[in-house]
């Protein structure tokens, strides 16, 4: 799913013998409250991914949970709306719009919800070390 373009950033100018130019790179944005998606947390959307990381928007339906898992990358969960359960270890937090959490590589936690909630979940780096059996993705 590509960004939507909101407009132009610059980078950096140069000017040299009278002339001048601007190098600009397009911003990319997502409206992750208007994001719709299909069979909640069976349905997650990669937004971007890239040797720096990967955004993966998350609508987590009605009891629906991520269960017990763990990943490579530190991960950082963002509830956009709603509230989720977040439990890591001993710990557990009832966690609101706004809240972020982070989770260090290996570290295992779960996400749940009773009444829904909108999560964007940010890895980094993209693909962490040992993400991959093998030479790379399959």
């Amino acid at each position: 799913m590509a960004g939507r373009v909101s407009g132009f950033v610059p980078i950096t100018s140069h000017s040299c013998a009278g002339w001048s130019a601007r190098i600009l790179r397009l911003v990319r944005s997502w409206n992750l409250h208007e994001i719709e998606v299909e069979g909640g947390s069976r349905s997650p959307v990669v937004l971007d991914s890239d040797e720096a990381a990967r955004a993966v928007f998350i609508v987590l339906e009605r009891g629906q949970s991520l269960g017990d898992h763990q990943v490579k990358e530190h991960a950082f969960v963002l509830v956009v709306e709603g509230e989720a359960r977040v439990e890591a270890g001993d710990q557990a937090l009832d966690a609101g719009p706004g809240t972020l959490c982070m989770f260090e590589p290996d570290e295992r936690r779960s996400v749940s919800t009773e009444a829904g909630a909108r999560i964007l979940l940010l890895l980094a780096p993209w693909p962490g070390e040992g993400h991959y059996r093998g030479d790379g993705p399959s």
